[in-house]
Parts: structure tokens; C-alpha cells; sequence
């Protein structure tokens, strides 16, 4: 026998969906990528790897600054978190200024840059450049041509900007490489597809047999990733900004969830896609908090204090 539910039970189901939603919408709009910051943390085993050679990398990806989602206090918090981490290495993945959907007023990329100056770490901070650095930057658009203003105000403060470059570092005598390439999608003219990126360029200045760290923005060129490349770093997806068990229904790149976040591995070459901290578009983030990237490599993680609230 079929037994209907009463009026009452109908009406109370309503309501409790009805808050479900509304507090869903709650912390997907305001607590987790306003409030929520985490350090999602990856010990791979790399195939090309000197042994010995133990290195920890923080990677910071996707600020998109501005208020009220990403103000300077929250840039500040993220300053303070990544340091207490004690990294040997500081890597930004670029994406500085956030966008006009989701800004209400916008911060200067000086004021932005005069905080990160802040970070710390014993082999130096470094970055790349991402597409919104580019999009933001009018006069960049109209001559095509940079630097952008993000280049221009990080290194203003002592970050260099890498752009299809190489820089040879060491860690307690044991050398290794970290090369940064420009962006892919600089250009927002429609049919303009030019990038900025060289990767063959700028691996042909590696000059030793030394493992090399890449930094990317856009994942999908892990494709073209030669397997001399030890691990590559991108940012640029936000994971979706949406993520339900480990699935995310939007994401800006040709391959899809394959390349959406965390650790991939392909035909054994490696590349961890960070979700970044702040939000494009929409002004959305559930199941993927604001996270800071924390990589050790060649030794098991070291426990160090981190702020994951």
C-alpha cells in the first residue's frame, strides 16, 4: 500500500531542503573561499630525482586580488601561513589581479606586491605570469607587448618574473634547475591565439643533467612536456571552484577533469595543478578551499605549523 506523506511532512521536507540549500549557498559564497585556507600537501617519488637532494616547495597560485574576496588582510594571512611552513623555495604561478565579475573594488597590484614582498625562503621567491596578468593590463593588450603591470610591481619589490627562462639553483650542494614559461592565453582578441610560452626554447637552457622544476600557468601544455622535466607546477583551473567528490563540472582546460587538480601523472612524466586561492567569474568555491601547495620532495614531509582553518 502506498502511504503519502501528510501535509505537514510535505511542507517540513520543503523547508529542510530549502535550508540545505541556503546554507550551501552560504558557504560556497561566503565561508570557504572567503574564510577557508588550507595546505594540501604531496611527497611524490620523481623519476628523475637526484637522490639525496630533499627540497620543500610552497606554491602559491591564483590570488585574483580584490575586494571583497580577496582584500590585502587575506593576502597578509596567506603571507604569514606560508612562512610558518619554513619552504626552501616560495613559487607564485601568476594570475595577480582579480577580475571585474567578481571584484566590487579593486586592489593595486603595487599594494598587492608590497605584502607578497613579505614571503620568505632561503632559495627566494619566484614567479610567472598568468593570462589575467595580461588581460588586466590594458596598454599590454592594445601593444601586445610587455612587461605587464604585475611584472613590472613584483619585481619592483625583489620577485623576479620568469618568461620562458631558467635559473640554476642548489640545495645543501646538490644542484637542480627551475625554468618558468610565459603564458598561453595573454591575448583576449577573439582568433588572437598567440602565446607568450616557449617551452622548447627555454628547456634548450638547461645546460646539465640536473632535475628541473617547471612552472606553467595553463596546465593543458603538460602535454608537450618532455620527460626531462621532473615535475611541472600549474595553476589556472581553481580546481573548477566547484568539486564534489573529486569531480569538478567546470574546468578551463582542453582535458578536462583530467587535468582539473592535484597530482597528475602521465606516461610517467608528473605535474601537480594547484586550485589557487581566489575566484573568476563567479565568486564560488565548494570542495575546493583556497589552498596553499606544499611539495617535498627527495625526503618524507617535515612537520611544520601551518594555519588551516
Amino acid at each position: 500500500m502506498l502511504i503519502l506523506p501528510s501535509r505537514r511532512q510535505f511542507l517540513s521536507g520543503l523547508g529542510g531542503m530549502a535550508a540545505l540549500t541556503a546554507s550551501t549557498g552560504v558557504y560556497a559564497f561566503e565561508i570557504e573561499p572567503l574564510h577557508r585556507l588550507v595546505v594540501t600537501r604531496y611527497a611524490p617519488t620523481l623519476p628523475r630525482w637526484t637522490p639525496g637532494l630533499s627540497l620543500r616547495v610552497a606554491v602559491l597560485a591564483d590570488f585574483h586580488v580584490g575586494e571583497p574576496y580577496m582584500p590585502l588582510d587575506r593576502i597578509a594571512e596567506i603571507v604569514d601561513a606560508t612562512n610558518a611552513l619554513k619552504p626552501d623555495l616560495i613559487l607564485m604561478l601568476g594570475d595577480y589581479p582579480g577580475g571585474p565579475k567578481v571584484v566590487r573594488r579593486r586592489v593595486p597590484i603595487s599594494d598587492f606586491a608590497r605584502v607578497v614582498r613579505e614571503l620568505r625562503a632561503p632559495l627566494g621567491v619566484h614567479a610567472i605570469l598568468g593570462n589575467h596578468d595580461w588581460w588586466d593590463d590594458r596598454v599590454a593588450q592594445r601593444t601586445r607587448s610587455g612587461p605587464c603591470e604585475s611584472q613590472r610591481e613584483l619585481e619592483a619589490v625583489g620577485i623576479p618574473v620568469m618568461e620562458n627562462d631558467v635559473l640554476r639553483l642548489a640545495k645543501d650542494g646538490q644542484p637542480f634547475w627551475l625554468a618558468g614559461i610565459g603564458d598561453q592565453e595573454p591575448f583576449v582578441i577573439w582568433g588572437d591565439w598567440r602565446g607568450r610560452d616557449d617551452l622548447p626554447g627555454t628547456l634548450a637552457k638547461v645546460t646539465d643533467d640536473a632535475p628541473v622544476l617547471l612552472m606553467v600557468h595553463e596546465p593543458d601544455i603538460f602535454m608537450d612536456v618532455p620527460d626531462r622535466v621532473s615535475l611541472t607546477l600549474a595553476g589556472h583551473t581553481h580546481g573548477g571552484q566547484i568539486r564534489i567528490f573529486g569531480y569538478s563540472p567546470v574546468i578551463p582546460s582542453v582535458h578536462g577533469n583530467d587535468f582539473a587538480y592535484g597530482h597528475v601523472v602521465k606516461d610517467g612524466r608528473h605535474m601537480i595543478v594547484s586550485g589557487g586561492f581566489g575566484v573568476s567569474r563567479v565568486p564560488v568555491r565548494l570542495g575546493v578551499p583556497p589552498e596553499i601547495v606544499l611539495v617535498d620532495l627527495g625526503s618524507p614531509p617535515r612537520v611544520a605549523a601551518a594555519a588551516t582553518g
